[in-house]
């Protein structure tokens, strides 16, 4: 088999600029796109990377020649181009990011008329081919036009969490020199928020690094700040905002996984009875919360393709990643990392509580160990291990390996990209046994 192009990932694509992705190389994605998806439409918006706009042009160029119209909405989040394909019906949608990685990539992330996504076995692949044989059919001679979608877009997101629905509180919000900065301006005027600005100018050169606030370096400026100052609560946005992370008022950090479980409920509380799906790594405060509001909580393979494919099997109303990715039926099953802010906003509005009155109510009762990752020699060898040791427990395979016992259970999996597993451990009520079982099995698959 021909070997494929570097920066064609399993979901996106992403590579180094310009040896593995450049502005020839986004022409022939340009043209391949118009082939797979047979578009004669399409919307692209870009990141504050600096090698952004050259691939745009490529991009654009490539479309053109394949006799599609473009629509370029500039420096933009993912969200943006997900609502603007969807809500302007254009056929496709390209957002190039490459997301949280170093400064010398770029990237792509691709959908189909109402922001369906395309990845690996759903067209990227074909794309792949096409691009990297040159195989194009359409000629053409497209037009060009340049649309700012700021204001459609900020109504859009008042339509699912109306301004009305929030009181005035303080909030910390880090933008980490990305794109999260513009839509925020754009939004503030029409909320009771005092948001307060940390590093809201887009910078594609990273002057403190590239924003990744899942990782501990990452966000320490967002604790610190949090720590110095009184806020009522804090987010911070990854690079292309996709993915947003919150802090309580005195400057913790809170796990993902218990973000899923407040928006669930916050969705609940609007919207009896609905549908919420969940990843499979940390799975019993969320299934308690959805069960207790009488939704219906649905279990799903890890990932935006199967999520995005089960939320629309389902109907069901949100879907969340303990990774920070969190999707919405009414911003077309995508993710978002404005909706969440506003969400969490408007619980704590409704609330007496804090949000770390909040939280810490479900770390008591659901203790777990965060995502815990190990690089291994051997994936399988270490995966059968686990399977041979823990085979009294009741065993899942949605994703990786789930295995659940009475008063604890957790999920190990491994990487898609490199030799890694992951593990996460939780238990009812008993962080105690969260640490030992988590030691036991990082022996394990350490060893």
């Amino acid at each position: 088999m021909t070997e494929r192009l570097a920066c064609f990932k399993a979901y996106d694509i992403r590579g180094i600029v310009p040896s593995e992705l450049n502005a020839e190389i986004a022409e022939r994605i340009g043209r391949a796109i118009a082939d797979e998806t047979g578009a004669k439409t399409a919307v692209i918006g870009h990141d504050i990377r600096t090698s952004s706009r050259g691939i745009v042009d490529g991009l654009t160029n490539g479309f053109t020649m394949a006799g599609v119209d473009v629509t370029d909405i500039g420096l933009c989040g993912t969200e943006m181009v997900y609502f603007a394909t969807a809500n302007d019906a254009f056929d496709a949608g390209v957002m190039v990011t490459a997301s949280h990685n170093p400064p010398e990539y770029n990237g792509m992330k691709i959908v189909r008329e109402q922001s369906k996504p395309i990845s690996g076995d759903s067209g990227l692949w074909e794309i792949e081919r096409r691009t990297r044989e040159r195989d194009f059919s359409r000629t053409g001679s497209g037009s060009v036009n340049r649309r700012d979608v700021y204001s459609e877009f900020v109504q859009h997101l008042l339509n699912i969490v109306p301004a009305q629905s929030l009181r005035p509180m303080r909030v910390l919000c880090d933008a980490g020199n990305g794109c999260a900065g513009v839509a925020l301006r754009s939004l503030e005027p029409h909320l009771p928020l005092e948001i307060v600005e940390m590093r809201f100018e887009p910078d594609g050169t990273f002057p403190t690094g590239v924003p990744n606030p899942i990782l501990e370096s990452s966000r320490k400026p967002t604790v610190e700040r949090m720590k110095a100052e009184k806020f009522d609560f804090g987010v911070a946005w990854d690079g292309d905002y996709d993915r947003c992370f919150f802090f309580d008022e005195n400057g913790s950090f809170i796990e993902g996984y218990y973000i899923v479980g407040l928006l669930a409920r916050d969705m609940l509380m609007h919207h009896p009875g609905e549908t919420i799906i969940h990843d499979p790594r940390l799975i019993w405060n969320t299934i308690d919360i959805v069960t207790s509001l009488g939704g219906r909580p649905v279990c799903c393979k890890t990932g935006h393709a199967f999520i995005k494919e089960r939320m629309r099997k389902e109907n069901a109303i949100y879907g969340g990643e303990m990774s920070a990715h969190h999707y919405f039926r009414s911003h077309w099953f995508c993710d978002s990392g404005m909706i969440p802010f506003l969400q969490v906003a408007r619980l704590l509005s409704r609330s007496n509580q804090t949000l770390g009155q909040m939280v810490g109510e479900m770390e008591r009762k659901y203790p777990c160990s965060g995502e815990q990752n190990s690089k291994v020699d051997d994936v399988d060898a270490v995966m059968k291990r686990i399977r041979e040791t823990f085979a009294d427990g009741k065993l899942d395979e949605t994703d990786g390996l789930s295995i659940e016992f009475d008063e604890w259970r957790f999920n190990v999996r491994a990487s898609n990209t490199e030799p890694v597993v992951r593990l996460n451990v939780e238990s009812r009520g008993n962080a105690e046994l969260v640490r030992e079982k988590t030691e036991q099995l990082l022996k394990m698959i350490r060893a």
